[in-house]
């Protein structure tokens, strides 16, 4: 499998950066005042990860499976249920809002909406410029050089500065939001499935870009996707989302080359086959995602497992195996043999 996808892992991985213990997160929906019955979406439950400073964690996983909500809640953007996360050593649920907001230099976002997720109201200079002035780190004539040299990073035009959102291609702005998250000089940054909405050929220009970011400034990624190619390309290790849980994650070549988990193996059968000649067999999952509103007891894939034993519908299987692949199935378990 890693002969078509290629793996790439830029950057130079250091030490422990953000981790998550336990992270569980609850919507509440239904109710209000006319009443009904209020209902509890349980959108990321028990997930437990680290991010190493210059990594890449590209995560994947159907739509709704909470890969987002799990970004948002390392950035505490969301609250979680319970669980805690520690960004360098610092528990974020302990910090007060100023010192959150210090913090908030180096942690940001790249979103995926290119195009709401930019004012429309203001300047591509003063959008980028937000972060100096919020964070006071440029005024007057310093800030408007860092501007420029910030565009430039990101293969823009100092001129650009100039004109509104809308002047620009999906491509480009999402370059614009790119320079933003970069304004403050950020040790981590979430990427939202931030190429989903460009086209293919532009989809690997900012790919590529972000690899160079990476490499330049030392960048930790936390990249969230449904393209496994996109994944593959850009990530030292890969997370497999199912229902809000983690249920498989390892190096990137290793999980490709040898996925363990029944819904690992569903994903990566999809990825189209660059050779037309080579029909490789999809595997078909039978039925629909569970609601998470009321998720199955014991493993939450079972119900479309083909694999699924008698424990499987009963007994949830921990994240077990070692630093380099673990997997979450009672059938197929990274065996000590294979390490």
């Amino acid at each position: 499998m890693s002969g078509d996808l290629p793996v790439g892992t830029p950057g130079t991985v250091g030490e422990p950066l953000v981790e998550a213990r336990g992270l569980v997160k609850h919507f509440r929906s239904g109710g209000g005042f006319l009443g009904g019955k209020r209902e509890v979406v349980h959108a990321v439950e028990d997930v437990t990860l680290t991010v190493h400073a210059g990594e890449t964690l590209g995560v994947v996983g159907e739509s709704g499976c909470g890969k987002s909500t799990l970004g948002r809640l390392l950035l505490r953007l969301l609250e979680p249920t319970s669980g805690t996360v520690t960004f360098a050593g610092r528990d974020l649920g302990t910090l007060s809002p100023r010192e959150l907001r210090r913090l908030r230099r180096e942690m940001q976002i790249v979103f995926q909406d290119p195009y709401g997720s930019l004012d429309p109201r203001m300047k591509v200079g003063a959008i980028v410029a937000e972060g100096l002035e919020i964070h006071d780190l440029a005024r007057g004539s310093r800030k408007r050089a860092e501007v420029e040299r910030l565009l430039l990073e990101v293969g823009l035009r100092p001129e650009h500065a100039d004109r509104y959102p809308h002047e620009f291609s999906g491509g480009q702005r999402q370059r614009i939001g790119i320079a933003r998250a970069l304004a403050v000089g950020p040790r981590f940054v979430v990427c939202d499935e931030p190429v989903s909405a460009l086209d293919v050929s532009v989809q690997a220009q900012v790919i590529n870009l972000l690899a160079d970011l990476q490499q330049k400034h030392g960048l930790a990624y936390f990249f969230v996707a449904h393209d496994l190619r996109v994944v593959a390309h850009l990530s030292h290790r890969v997370a497999v989302m199912y229902l809000g849980r983690v249920v498989e994650i390892g190096e990137t070549e290793r999980l490709l080359e040898s996925p363990h988990h029944p819904y690992t193996r569903a994903l990566l059968s999809a990825v189209p086959e660059p050779d037309p000649a080579h029909r490789a067999k999809r595997m078909a999952l039978a039925g629909d995602v569970p609601s998470p509103i009321a998720p199955p007891p014991g493993c939450p894939f079972h119900p479309r497992c083909q694999w699924a034993e008698a424990r499987c519908r009963t007994d949830r299987p921990a994240l077990e195996g070692d630093a380099a692949h673990a997997v979450a199935c009672h059938v197929f378990p990274v065996q000590p043999a294979s390490r």
